[in-house]
């Protein structure tokens, strides 16, 4: 044996061969993949980039995005640091603006999120089809006039006597005309307020006055009502959601403006189209 030199045993020694590695940490949203000037560009960064991309280049072979978004973070970066940390006024207002709606989206998904569980749905399920049916359907004809002096000499004519259906074929100027002005049977909510409102107000086999849409005028028949069978819980269960949800962000925007402090100074000699003049901000 050699002076100075220690041998260890072999089992010591095979026991030192088989000792594990030290992990190596998966690649994560900080793992770093470029550094620029010392600017560091992470996962995360690529991450984000990709998913605000058209869904046709969100397509594309995972290799090929990978290498295009990575250069052009790179790219970014260069050039950004070209401006020595000054940042453009127009830029600092779009970065606050797109912050501040960033971080209002993150509070409208967790106040959606808590709003939809599977007991709020059941719940209202059980309000709204409590009865045991889906609410009202109506089955209803209508002429379409384009003015309402037209409207009111229909009006005449139907109650003098005239058949509906032959003068919706003769004077309709809508896409139903041809089958006598017939709309088939909807329920709620399917049709412009206006025109549901007046049908709302009708008996079966009675005619409205002319009631003014935004596409023109209407003298409407209700043929028929009925009560619709109540749908079964998961047909209905995404409309529940949407409701519970849209209700619940409304509730807690009213309450959060009605709690905060909000101030609106009055600025003199403000002209609205002000908003048009981009260069205010580029000055």
């Amino acid at each position: 044996m050699r002076k100075g030199l220690t041998f260890l045993p072999r089992v010591a020694l095979a026991a030192l061969l088989v000792l594990p590695l030290p992990a190596v940490a998966a690649p994560h949203a900080n793992t770093v993949v470029a550094i620029v000037n010392g600017e560091e560009i992470t996962i995360g960064h690529m991450i984000l980039s990709r998913a605000v991309l058209p869904v046709q280049y969100q397509q594309l072979p995972a290799d090929v995005l990978y290498n295009a978004i990575l250069d052009q973070l790179i790219q970014q970066t260069a050039l950004k640091q070209a401006l020595h940390g000054e940042v453009p006024r127009y830029v600092q207002l779009s970065l606050e603006n797109e912050k501040r709606s960033l971080l209002a989206a993150d509070v409208i998904e967790s106040v959606m999120e808590m709003a939809s569980s599977e007991a709020d749905l059941l719940a209202a399920y059980d309000e709204a089809y409590s009865e045991g049916d889906g609410g009202d359907e109506f089955n209803a004809s209508h002429i379409l006039l384009e003015t309402e002096e037209e409207a009111l000499s229909v009006k005449t004519e139907l109650d003098a006597g005239a058949d509906f259906a032959s003068l919706a074929m003769e004077r309709s100027t809508g896409p139903s005309g041809p089958n006598g002005g017939s709309l088939g049977w909807f329920s709620k909510g399917r049709m412009v307020p206006e025109f549901e409102q007046a049908v709302l107000t009708l008996k079966s086999g009675e005619i409205s006055a002319p009631v003014q849409t935004q596409f023109g005028w209407h003298v409407i028949i209700l043929n028929e009502r009925r009560k619709s069978a109540a749908p079964e819980f998961d047909a209905v269960r995404e409309e529940l959601a949407t409701k519970l949800r849209n209700a619940a962000v409304e509730a807690r925007v009213a309450e959060l403006t009605a709690a905060a402090t909000i101030e609106r100074p009055t600025v003199e000699d403000l002209d609205p189209a002000i908003l048009q003049n981009v260069d205010l901000v580029r000055n």
